[in-house]
């Protein structure tokens, strides 16, 4: 092509990819596209004229050893390579590279090595961990792990909400109806019963000032509030490292909001020494983000009474430790992009974010990224709602074993409650993978768990039988293959299929979605 079209190699890698597979008819491996090498926009040639184009390229083009058919199609050149060349040279990468393969392709040649920070999952101490953090936590980890794959450094961080006026309504009410055992042996568990204990007295006055007070004492540093704060963090994050190992996830740094307090003073000058930051008649502190310069759009960041407002993403409100918080990963891993990843009633919160910055002065804020989510609905256990993580994963398990234990295909296994605990949870995250990351979705137990059709027991299950063919006729490294039984159709659309993993991996890179990723392997 590089002779024909007198176009550099490396110009043509990215308008050449694998033919998709189809079960029902023989395809060709690859095809060009004439609308990415012709002259000019694709808009402006007709599709007659570019089914022309192909017509007189697939003309001027000879087959040789490598490539044994060559064809036209609809605005493209269909090439199909000599079948024992396509077997050889394919199983030979694959063995080649082993777990790598599919990584080291071209296609990343020119993709700049990268340092990126990814906030994820961020749940918030005494309050549930609902639905929308495990979400935040698989995909945040799916990413961290693709960029990983990809030879990018990766800081995953996990922001909690550790600091507000909860806290001090969390310590009056431990105060009341704590229990420092059960604060050791379950934390999160407690401290949410607690919680929603004191949450019913809270609008009561003199609970209202107890919790003032403690929170005040808490900003001043005062050694006993300090303490007892710093062991409902401790035992939390402790808690949290457990169930997140269950789920394979691990963080680089455990940060939140009570990092913070400090900075966001800093943040504050920042805004009022370049006269960013507006007063309100009501004495709200905005900061305007319109072109005009007219408050059509603008973001409140302050409240009347001088506070600067805790996170409350929801609503709209930018709070200074986030913008303390970005600045701050900025000077310790000066990182090339920065992803958020949180539900998608969040996303004009990372607008306004980024905006922010920007008026800040900080051009880096074009770097970040705000990954967003759809709704989970319906996911309960037996015994109701969802509010623990935990609760999930046992249930997943309990489900699994169950099923496991039903079904007539079940080996003898050392530990069912392991396997049963991995195959739930590959069925969960494939559930929750096989659409686009920003739509909704109606969760069911059922479908997730069943062991035929594109669910992630299925995979799981295909992965161990490969394992027994394996186990049973040895697996050692072949270095010469007879590529002549390989002829068959069924054999040449996994060939085939082989072939376009690299640019599965790639298009997965760009959108950060898993969708590509999960249809690629159930189609294996």
């Amino acid at each position: 092509l590089s002779k024909v079209l007198d176009l550099p190699p490396e110009n043509l890698i990215k308008s050449i990819s694998a033919v998709p597979v189809s079960k029902n008819r023989h395809v060709a491996d690859f095809q060009l596209s004439i609308a990415s090498v012709t002259e000019g926009s694709s808009s402006d040639c007709l599709a007659q004229d570019l089914n022309l184009q192909a017509q007189k390229l697939a003309e001027r083009l000879k087959c040789d050893a490598v490539v044994s058919e060559i064809s036209a199609g609809p605005g493209t050149v269909n090439f199909t390579i000599n079948r024992e060349l396509l077997a050889r040279t394919v199983l030979q990468q694959v063995l080649k590279d082993g777990s790598e393969y599919g990584v080291k392709s071209e296609l990343f040649s020119t993709v700049p090595r990268q340092k990126a920070v990814i906030e994820f999952s961020s749940p918030n101490i005494a309050k549930k961990f609902h639905i929308g953090h495990l979400r935040s936590t698989i995909v945040g980890n799916f990413i961290a792990n693709l960029k990983v794959a990809l030879g990018h450094e990766v800081i995953r961080i996990n922001y909690l909400g550790d600091w507000g006026m909860q806290f001090g309504l969390l310590a009056v009410g431990f105060q009341r109806f704590g229990n420092k055992d059960k604060l050791k042996s379950s934390p999160l568990q407690h401290l949410f019963e607690v919680y929603v204990q004191i949450n019913k007295a809270a609008e009561d006055e003199n609970t209202k000032k107890l919790a003032k007070d403690f929170f005040r004492k808490l900003e001043e540093h005062d050694e006993q509030p300090l303490s007892l704060w710093k062991q409902f963090r401790d035992f939390s994050i402790e808690e949290y490292i457990r169930i997140y190992k269950r789920l394979g996830v691990h963080f680089d740094e455990y940060s939140g909001e009570s990092f913070y307090q400090e900075k966001s003073q800093e943040v504050l000058k920042i805004l009022e020494d370049k006269g960013l930051l507006q007063k309100t008649e009501k004495g709200t502190g905005i900061v305007d983000l319109s072109e005009k310069k007219d408050l059509s759009s603008f973001s409140t960041v302050m409240r009347s009474d001088g506070t600067s407002l805790y996170i409350t993403r929801q609503f709209l409100i930018i709070s200074f430790r986030d913008l303390a918080a970005a600045i701050d990963r900025m000077n310790k891993h000066s990182w090339d992009t920065m992803i958020y990843v949180t539900d998608k009633s969040q996303s004009n919160h990372f607008q306004h974010l980024f905006q922010i910055l920007k008026l800040m002065g900080y051009d880096w804020a074009e770097r970040c990224q705000h990954v967003s989510f759809g709704l989970v609905q319906g996911m309960k256990t037996r015994r109701g709602e969802v509010i623990f993580l935990e609760d999930v994963l046992n249930e997943v398990r309990s489900r699994m074993l169950q099923n496991m234990a039903s079904a007539k295909t079940t080996k003898e296994i050392e530990d069912p409650m392991e396997t049963a605990e991995k195959v739930g949870l590959a069925a969960l995250i494939v559930q929750d993978f096989r659409g686009l990351l920003s739509s909704d979705y109606q969760f069911s137990w059922d479908r997730a768990l069943q062991s035929r059709g594109d669910t992630g027991v299925f995979l799981q299950y295909t992965h161990a039988r490969l394992h027994s063919l394996e186990q049973m006729h040895g697996n050692e490294q072949l270095t010469d293959v007879n590529v002549a039984c390989l002829q068959e159709p069924s054999a040449i659309s996994v060939l085939q299929h082989l072939l376009r993993y690299d640019e599965v991996l790639y298009r997965s890179s760009q959108d950060l979605q898993p969708k590509h990723i999960v249809s690629y392997l159930l189609t294996l």
